[in-house]
């Protein structure tokens, strides 16, 4: 019979270590002891565990094999950790405090699976061609696995280069801390998603109080309205562009135009260089309710509302970025940041993100992708409801995200932001000189 290696405490610190990352989720977020009791976890908890099962010998590593032994671990946690979050967000129930509850699950189950030792052979055959010295290190144990270790972390390389290339990054680094909410049972019924509503359906959603319009375009004129609208950011100096996301276009006023009830942002390969001195391959178009200069005064702002906007995005995707956002006015940029839709190299998928600082400084991103569905072949209404309590995403008048924690939501003045930006992840394709992106309508609402 095949003797079971005796239990000792430290085997039952792994699983203990993913409760009490569990129990951490209960903590608000940006708490330091919540990031360092998940951290340690999830860089060595399942690791940990799987180790632990699989190692021959009953003897914990020493000396020259702890920092061997600390990479496997490492390796194992990380491609554990990564590719439940995979799992859990391609079935669309992907949230920090359901990835604990799995690992910690997972880590437990390895933990309680019975161990044998290994029967030890009767007699071992010569080897006359083999120096049997290499089989054992001169302490009496095995060789470093290395082959195990560079299958773990070839596994943790993997999951991590697959979650990359999945989700997408929205430019802030990090994942979603948040569950995307099913469809509410009082929002309106609409066809697929691919079915936009009759341009002109703007209500807001019958949610809180009653609402009231304090701002609209319609974009019926014969140009722009620049009692409303700047075509730059608060930055503005002759132009501008969004140098930290290395954006390929120079925004310039000519870009933007509004005719037959439309406002049109238009992007053009045309090289341009900018007042930093830099030239640009394209130049492009947006507009903002902020200011024409860094020291003037913000058109407008708005601190909590429902917004919205009919948009037709463009058809040619790779390498255009089109976005309907919110930006803080008293920081001329930086966080926080609600994202109502990007399209981010494609028009099949609207990224809908809330991007915000934790109070140790750490960045916090909720982001939802919803589609698909072909966001170029007409308009279709992107609102957000942004209250002390919650933001809600709607596309086409469905409820389809929302973020319920108050620590996170903003709640400083923002500025309307509509943009054509070119060039982030990847520049457009040789042969596509000229695109644009449509916008029928935007309208703000609040209580």
């Amino acid at each position: 019979m095949t003797p079971a290696r005796p239990w000792t405490p430290y085997r039952l610190l792994p699983a203990l270590g993913g409760w009490c990352a569990l129990a951490a989720q209960l903590l608000p977020v940006g708490v330091p002891l919540r990031a360092v009791v998940v951290g340690a976890f999830l860089l060595a908890g399942p690791g940990a565990a799987a180790v632990d099962l699989a190692r021959p010998l009953p003897a914990p590593v020493r000396g020259p094999d702890r920092l061997s032994a600390a990479g496997l671990v490492v390796a194992l946690s990380v491609a554990f950790a990564v590719l439940t979050a995979e799992a859990l967000f391609f079935t669309g129930s992907f949230g920090a405090a359901r990835a604990v509850l799995v690992l910690a699950v997972l880590t437990t189950v390895l933990t309680l699976l019975p161990r044998h030792l290994p029967r030890r052979p009767l007699h071992r055959p010569h080897l006359p061609h083999r120096d049997r010295s290499r089989d054992r290190r001169p302490d009496g144990r095995p060789p470093v696995r290395w082959r195990l270790l560079t299958v773990a972390t070839v596994l943790a390389l993997s999951a991590a280069c697959g979650a990359t290339g999945s989700i997408g990054s929205t430019g802030s680094g990090g994942g979603s801390v948040f569950d995307p909410s099913a469809p509410s049972a009082s929002a309106p019924a609409a066809a697929s998603p691919g079915t936009p509503l009759p341009v002109g359906a703007d209500q807001p959603p019958s949610t809180g109080g009653p609402w009231h319009s304090v701002f609209r375009d319609d974009f019926n004129g014969s140009g722009l309205d620049h009692g409303s609208w700047a075509t730059c950011y608060d930055w503005n100096d002759g132009g501008c562009t969004n140098a930290g996301n290395q954006e390929d276009q120079w925004y310039l006023p000519g870009q933007v135009s509004v005719a037959d009830g439309k406002l049109t942002l238009t992007a053009e390969r045309k090289a341009t260089t900018g007042s930093d001195g830099k030239t640009y391959p394209w130049t492009s178009g947006m507009v903002s309710t902020g200011r024409d200069q860094w020291d003037g005064t913000p058109r407008k702002t708005f601190t909590y509302g429902y917004f919205a906007a009919a948009i037709k995005t463009t058809g040619q995707a790779a390498g255009m970025f089109p976005a309907f956002w919110l930006l803080p006015a008293g920081t001329r940029g930086g966080l926080p940041e609600l994202d109502i839709a990007e399209f981010i190299n494609t028009d099949q998928y609207a990224d809908l993100n809330l991007h915000a600082e934790a109070p140790d400084g750490t960045n916090i991103d909720a982001h939802y992708s919803h589609g698909p569905a072909d966001f170029s072949s007409g308009y279709h209404v992107f609102g957000i409801d942004w209250e002390p309590d919650a933001v809600t995403w709607y596309v086409d008048g469905v409820q389809v995200f929302q973020v319920t924690d108050p620590s996170v939501i903003p709640t400083v003045p923002m500025e309307v932001i509509l943009d054509l930006a070119v060039g982030y992840h990847q520049s457009p394709p040789a042969g596509v000189d000229r695109t644009q992106v449509d916008v029928d309508w935007v309208g703000v609402w609040q209580h």
